[in-house]
């Protein structure tokens, strides 16, 4: 039997901002965030596999691909949990989420918010800890800098060597990718992205009452701040545990796709 085809779906979030996601596979939903210097083409490593035991729900946040945006002014990390929300409710049966990076944070804030989520994985949601701030503000300054210079490609290579730590190889493995127009394109949105990662707080009684299984995603390679966020996060989410990626960083699903699905498809099962 012939699997379904790929299909660009639309919902409306709570502000009426339309946001997009392409529907692909057969079986139980995944609904899967991107981060911040990317849209859903950043998964085309490992959305196949992937596909071939569940529906994957792959959203476009706001602002990128084939979804919309609000007032600049107006952003908020708020709005992009009421977009994972919005997609959570049209998926039609309760969901496992899966989020990456700045998608991973917000995906966290979205546990509190419905409750149609039967389980999620985070990847490395990056915030601030205590003498471990998320992106020096010289960074966001020199981002900034780079943009009104019109050079966009500069912006991403400092948000992800000075920001995420990236190394040189993987920063080439990234370049080669099919995602990386996307993520030049999608510079203007990660400026405002990391000021909202640099002043959340992690609260951990928020989530006392969370009841799913929850799991970490981390690289044993990651930037000092990822790892230190992920294992407060880790400690903040009840009913949470936490798995190292060997000798990986901040993107498993682009320079090892084979260790990163083995870890998804083991939660998943």
């Amino acid at each position: 039997m012939s699997r379904p085809q790929p299909t660009l779906e639309y919902v409306l979030s709570a502000d009426g901002t339309r946001i997009g996601l392409e529907r692909l596979g057969a079986g139980p939903p995944l609904v899967v965030v991107h981060g911040g210097a990317a849209d859903r083409s950043r998964w085309a490593p490992v959305a196949p596999t992937l596909a071939e035991q569940r529906t994957l729900l792959l959203v476009d946040r706001r602002g990128r691909g084939a979804s919309g945006d609000g007032p600049a002014e107006e952003y908020r990390l708020r709005l992009e949990v009421e977009d994972i929300v919005a997609v959570i409710d049209a998926a039609g049966a309760p969901v496992t989420l899966l989020g990456h990076s700045y998608g991973a944070l917000c995906s966290l804030d979205a546990l509190l918010h419905t409750g149609r989520i039967e389980r999620a994985l985070l990847y490395e949601p990056p915030f601030s800890t205590p003498g471990l701030p998320a992106l020096d503000v010289t960074v966001i300054e020199r981002m900034e800098e780079q943009l009104t210079e019109g050079d966009r490609e500069a912006a991403l290579e400092t948000m992800l060597v000075d920001g995420a730590g990236v190394d040189p190889p993987t920063l080439e493995i990234m370049r080669r990718a099919p995602a990386w127009a996307a993520r030049v394109d999608a510079v203007p949105t990660i400026i405002r992205e990391v000021r909202e990662v640099n002043n959340y707080v992690l609260e951990p009684s928020r989530f006392a009452a969370i009841t799913i299984p929850v799991r970490f995603l981390v690289g044993t390679e990651s930037a000092p701040f990822l790892r230190a966020a992920t294992a407060a996060a880790h400690a903040g989410v009840a009913h949470s545990d936490i798995v190292e990626l060997p000798g990986q960083a901040h993107t498993a699903m682009d320079t090892a796709p084979q260790l990163f699905l083995d870890e998804v498809l083991r939660f998943l099962d």
